[in-house]
């Protein structure tokens, strides 16, 4: 019997996100009929290589959806809520990677090693949310350690590259690092200062609590994903001068004690992690180690002896693919094996 394929439109096909959902289609080989890469008029005229083929780039309008079955959408929160409920409602599944519909009530917002079976309600509106990035890789690890001895607390300090900006940003930082060396100055367009050889406290607007977006983004999502409305966070976001891969420092505050030893036995065994926690050997996560994976390492486990029951962790991922394109993937995986059928 012939294997069940889909049509698989990617809504902003040309930007970083995009190009690594396509890629991750392919290296997954992801059971795709037809490809649809849309995009917004800038670029008309482009194509995409899948599997071999240079596909054009259609221009992103409201029959786009025709005949499609699955949308994953990555061009901006803006296209996402004009164009995903048009697309669900042509018979299309939106798996959105924008902040859009998040937090919906009547959308689920799904981590496949944390909470797969939340994708049932996708019926509802016929949209499945991909989380932040950086909330991604946190609950990914923190959901094993939660289910041992429950998490009452997480304090949270990211340090997030440059390519979770987007294309424009990865080349304002490579432009930069140039300029720096050629003794030029450092002209800022993407961020409000200069990205190189600086840290930026300062992702996505400020409220007026003082807080950011992005810091709120991982303190509502991380209680959405976990089903757990007691659990305190508090973020602090930090865009670096990295390419490619986010680093957090977590802290975490447990209702029963958990042991470095006992944390590193269930991290060890957890899906999608990579325990790498060797200090004697200089063995602890790194951008560079993560970057063009799939895993969400995990190192520099230890006690936090200011308080009785409490653990510190750092944690690496790559942004585009776990943070975002591969968390999709993933859900769109299991949205065709248990209900696409």
């Amino acid at each position: 019997m012939r294997e069940r394929r889909y049509n698989v439109a990617v809504v902003g096909a040309t930007g970083a996100v995009g190009t690594e959902m396509m890629r991750i289609l392919e290296e997954r080989n992801f059971p795709v009929e037809r490809l649809v890469p849309l995009a917004s008029e800038r670029s008309a005229g482009k194509s995409v290589k899948f599997k071999g083929e240079e596909i054009p780039v259609k221009v992103l309008d409201e029959r786009s959806f025709e005949g499609v079955q699955i949308a994953l959408f990555s061009a901006g929160g803006s296209v996402s809520e004009r164009f995903a409920p048009i697309a669900a409602r042509s018979g299309c599944v939106v798996v959105d990677n924008t902040s859009a519909f998040r937090m919906d009530p009547d959308v689920p917002l799904v981590v496949p090693e944390v909470n797969p079976h939340a994708i049932s309600l996708y019926k509802k509106k016929g949209i499945i949310a991909n989380p932040n990035c950086s909330t991604i890789q946190m609950v990914v690890v923190l959901k094993p350690l939660h289910d041992r001895a429950r998490i009452r607390r997480v304090v949270v300090s990211t340090y997030q590259s440059v390519s979770g900006t987007g294309m424009r940003a990865i080349l304002e930082l490579e432009a930069q690092v140039r300029a720096w060396v050629e003794g030029k100055a450092l002209e800022p367009k993407v961020y409000p200062h200069p990205i190189a050889f600086n840290c930026l406290p300062h992702i996505d607007v400020f409220f007026e609590d003082g807080y950011t977006k992005e810091e709120m983004k991982m303190v509502n999502e991380t209680k959405k994903i976990m089903e757990d409305e007691t659990i305190r966070v508090t973020a602090t976001t930090v865009r670096v001068p990295v390419f490619r891969g986010h680093s957090e420092a977590i802290n975490i505050e447990t209702e029963r004690k958990l042991t470095v030893q006992e944390a590193r036995e269930i991290l060890s065994r957890a899906p999608g992690v990579k325990l790498w926690d060797d200090p004697a050997e200089k063995k602890y996560p790194m951008p560079i180690l993560a970057a063009g994976g799939d895993e969400t390492w995990v190192g520099r486990i230890r006690e936090d002896t200011s308080v009785e029951n409490g653990l510190n962790l750092w944690v690496v991922a790559d942004n585009l693919r776990k943070g975002a394109a591969l968390n999709a993937i993933q859900i769109a995986e299991i949205l065709i094996r248990d209900y696409l059928v």
